[in-house]
């Protein structure tokens, strides 16, 4: 109809400390770039609203990036969209985790899409979403995270993995690749190769193109 206005989607994504950068702000720069064509809203979601860092604390020393969050996870709003990233931070269990799991746990039933980053799906799987679905993992800690989610069906040699209305990715830079093919499945494959030009980002898309489960011989 003219004149008519597209819904806007809700896009959330899980903060905490010790999250790896380029696992929220790979995806996140795909988002940001779809929003200058699509109707988004961006949710940056921790456990409080103190600034979340990059920093590892199980690595004294390293460096890292703070960003500050717009809601906690009692108070996010609806979402349409969530998104998972991995790190260091999710190993191991703390009240922060915790929180993230029952969050996850909360708001699936709700959400139209969900995609997770590296690590990120170890998160998921102790939520329960992902069991009886295929999924994979950042490759190098891949058997921590089968143990932690024994119900799943865990890909071994995947860039990404499709279930439903679920994306998990592989290490790092494989959650832009997830990003780009939720958003071909969504918008268009058009659409996720103008983002990925824009970005100047050679797109992986194969889903089973995975040159580090052979570096860790899986």
């Amino acid at each position: 109809m003219a004149g008519s206005v597209t819904p806007t989607l809700h896009f959330g994504v899980v903060l905490f400390p010790g999250f790896q950068a380029l696992d929220a702000f790979g995806p996140l720069d795909c988002i940001n770039v779809l929003s200058w064509s699509e109707n988004i809203s961006l949710s940056l979601l921790a456990s409080s609203l103190d600034p979340v860092t990059t920093e590892p604390s199980a690595l004294p020393g390293a460096i890292g990036q703070r960003i500050m969050p717009t809601h906690t996870f009692g108070t996010a709003p609806p979402l349409d969209v969530l998104l998972i990233p991995g790190g260091l931070g999710t190993m191991g269990s703390s009240p922060i985790l915790q929180d993230i799991i029952s969050f996850i746990q909360r708001v699936y039933p709700q959400l139209k899409y969900l995609i997770t980053v590296c690590t990120g799906s170890g998160l998921a799987a102790q939520a329960g979403v992902l069991d009886g679905k295929r999924a994979t993992s950042n490759k190098k800690v891949l058997k921590t995270i089968i143990s932690l989610g024994p119900q799943v069906h865990w890909v071994s040699q995947a860039r990404w993995v499709t279930d439903g209305n679920i994306w998990t990715s592989s290490g790092v830079s494989a959650g832009i690749d997830a990003t780009l093919a939720w958003i071909e499945k969504v918008f268009g494959k058009e659409k996720a190769q103008d983002i990925a030009n824009e970005i100047e980002y050679c797109r992986h898309e194969s889903a089973s193109s995975d040159p580090f489960a052979c570096l860790h011989g899986l």
